[in-house]
């Protein structure tokens, strides 16, 4: 067996294999030996027909059988021996099937990239440092109060943060369209969680019904909506009015705080709210890290899979409404969008493996078991929630990768220059 590679654009490769015409004769012979034994014939004893009467009447299935089960055989073989790593499936083609010549077959293929690490200390990544001041710990305690807070009918016109319930029907040119009509809708006046213009129109009014017109914004996720206008029919049922939770035993109970008057009720949320400012400090800074990586590493990464992955994440967003691509049109959540995120994606994923081996970091089961011990302290009954994980394989398998993902970051840490960057505990809701 011949094989020979040759390049093509960026990571495409075109694999010639030529294949001796004894190793075909040798199958196809076999093959023939077979239907002999099997084979009814009119004029012949079964097992005794001629093999030019048996090509004449099996020779294309036989030949076309041999072809297939060459290719099949051979190609694996191929991919092995020349170490290509491919990153789709082959599209073949049958250069030469000629019986009495040497099989010939061509596969195009992308390859993944060979990727030399380089890290470098002229770069720096941003080691973040969350400021939380005064005013952020009394927003968190306000957001509490009306998270819990209980919304009451009030006779009087929506005003912004009044949540109102309504019935709509939407229509364009006169015609309704998918997800245009909503009864009994619950929705705060000012969230922003409708098309511009929408929630607007409805401050203001008492209840009572009356027809508004909106435009789907130019970037709206169903093309054939965007930058369209639309009226719609609102009837307006309630108008209704926050009251804020009281912090007390009852809202303490409902937090799951074993707490007794406001003060411990601050520290408490001053507490939970360190916590996760030191979550954010820690992953904004490997974000950073990683941004950092990316600049300095450049590398080609094949179409099949960052097409893949932005496939992977359309029917994630679909799944997240209640879709799926059965019944969702190329306009719904379009996977062009997806293209730009899926390529960084793949880039960060090679990336990621190769300095994993660079660094040659294994996972351990003992740091396995570590990781374990710390997430139950999380639990109530600590020993209840091992026992639990040792039987879900996937979420083991998440934890496998988290710990892996630590070890590089600590690697990383070790040979990368940093710079603090403070931010304030506000700026989080804008990144």
């Amino acid at each position: 067996m011949k094989v020979s590679i040759k390049k093509l654009k960026d990571l495409e490769r075109k694999v010639l294999v030529t294949i001796p015409v004894d190793e075909y004769e040798s199958k196809f012979s076999t093959k023939l030996k077979n239907i002999r034994t099997k084979a009814k014939v009119d004029g012949f004893r079964k097992g005794n027909v001629p093999n030019d009467v048996l090509e004449q009447k099996y020779g294309a299935s036989i030949h076309n059988e041999v072809i297939n089960e060459l290719i099949q055989e051979t190609y694996p073989k191929v991919i092995s021996e020349n170490n290509i790593r491919p990153a789709s499936s082959p599209q073949v083609s049958i250069d030469s099937e000629d019986p009495k010549k040497p099989l010939t077959y061509s596969a195009i293929i992308e390859v993944f990239p060979e990727i030399k690490p380089k890290l470098s200390r002229w770069t720096n990544y941003e080691e973040f440092e969350i400021e939380i001041e005064e005013d952020d710990i009394n927003l968190a305690i306000d957001d509490i109060k009306k998270r819990y807070g209980d919304w009451n009918d009030v006779q009087r016109e929506a005003r912004l943060d009044d949540q109102v319930v309504i019935d709509f029907t939407g229509k364009i040119d006169g015609k309704e369209f998918e997800g245009n009509t909503a009864n009994d809708f619950k929705l705060v006046l000012g969230s922003k969680s409708m098309i511009p213009g929408f929630e607007d129109s409805i401050v203001g009014k008492k209840p009572s019904k009356f027809s508004i017109e909106c435009t789907f914004p130019e970037d709206y996720f169903k093309k054939d909506l965007a930058g369209v206008k639309a009226e719609f029919e609102i009837n307006l049922k309630n108008v209704q009015e926050m009251t804020e939770a009281n912090i007390d035993k009852d809202l303490f109970d409902k937090l799951q705080m074993e707490i007794n008057d406001k003060s411990e009720f601050k520290n408490e949320i001053t507490s939970r709210m360190k916590n996760e400012v030191a979550t954010q400090e820690k992953e904004l800074t490997k974000e950073s890290m990683y941004e950092t990586l990316l600049k300095t590493n450049n590398f080609k990464i094949p179409n099949a899979t960052v097409n893949e992955q932005a496939d992977l994440m359309r029917k994630d967003a679909l799944m997240r409404i209640g879709h799926s691509e059965d019944n969702a049109g190329d306009d719904l959540f379009p996977i062009e969008s997806f293209m730009e995120k899926a390529e960084k994606r793949v880039k960060l994923d090679l990336l990621f493996a190769e300095l994993v081996n660079h660094f040659d970091i294994k996972v351990e089961k003992q740091h396995i078991d570590d990781f374990i011990d710390e997430e139950s302290k999380r639990y109530k009954d600590p020993e209840q929630y091992k026992k639990w994980i040792t039987g879900q394989p996937q979420q083991l398998e998440q934890f496998k990768m988290i710990v892996l993902e630590k070890q590089l970051v600590e690697k990383l840490e070790n040979v990368l220059k940093s710079k603090k960057k403070v931010i304030k505990f506000s700026e989080l809701a804008n990144r």
